[in-house]
């Protein structure tokens, strides 16, 4: 589950009717929202949001912090820090603490992954509107160029508020994983610790350097 998590949030961006790359489509009023979603997450000092996290019939909340370039998330007993150069994944329950260096996954856990992986990744469709919550959303289809493990993943965009507030994503072997975002926050004043590993707070965890 923590490695779909870490692969779950994003969404779009670049110019044209159709694009053509390497036999990718990605349709052009799906661009203009994505663009305008990606360039409203990168203008905002930080970001915070709770979020739910639905697969297999179970439910979890969780909680994320970014500044677009570190990010901290926390769900299912785990917390997950990314300081800018290594990521550190703090289980309480195991009293265990692994540092590494990102790998793709690690370093694309935020709303802005799909953002960006989407140019190359993937072909994009606008696939109409739909209501959730008494809100109208523009619903946009992705289907990975390349096999990846996916099927599909549908984003649910708030576009005049240039918010993505679901996700839900289908594994090659018809899985479904859905993220339901809410309570945003942003330019908060956060600590300046908030995006650090304090390693005198776990000296009774096994910290282990991968």
């Amino acid at each position: 589950m923590k490695n779909y998590i870490t692969k779950s949030f994003s969404v779009i961006a670049f110019l044209g009717v159709n694009l053509m790359v390497f036999g990718q489509t990605i349709d052009a009023k799906s661009k203009t929202i994505l663009d305008d979603i990606t360039k409203n997450y990168k203008s905002k000092k930080n970001s915070y949001f709770k979020f739910s996290y639905s697969a297999g019939g179970s439910s979890q909340t969780g909680i994320f912090y970014s500044d677009n370039n570190r990010y901290k998330l926390k769900i299912m007993g785990t917390e997950q820090i990314f300081d800018g150069s290594k990521v550190y994944n703090i289980s309480d329950e195991d009293k265990e603490v692994t540092v590494a260096k990102p790998n793709d996954n690690q370093t694309a856990f935020s709303p802005l992954s799909y953002l960006d992986s989407y140019k190359k990744e993937y072909n994009v469709s606008y696939s109409g509107k739909k209501t959730i919550s008494g809100i109208p959303v523009d619903v946009i289809k992705m289907t990975p160029v390349k096999s990846n493990g996916l099927k599909s993943v549908t984003l649910y965009v708030n576009t005049p508020q240039k918010k993505l507030i679901k996700l839900e994503q289908v594994s090659s072997n018809n899985d479904l994983s859905v993220i339901s975002i809410s309570n945003y926050k942003e330019n908060q004043a956060l600590s300046p610790s908030i995006f650090t590993f304090d390693k005198s707070k776990y000296q009774n965890y096994l910290i282990t350097e991968l």
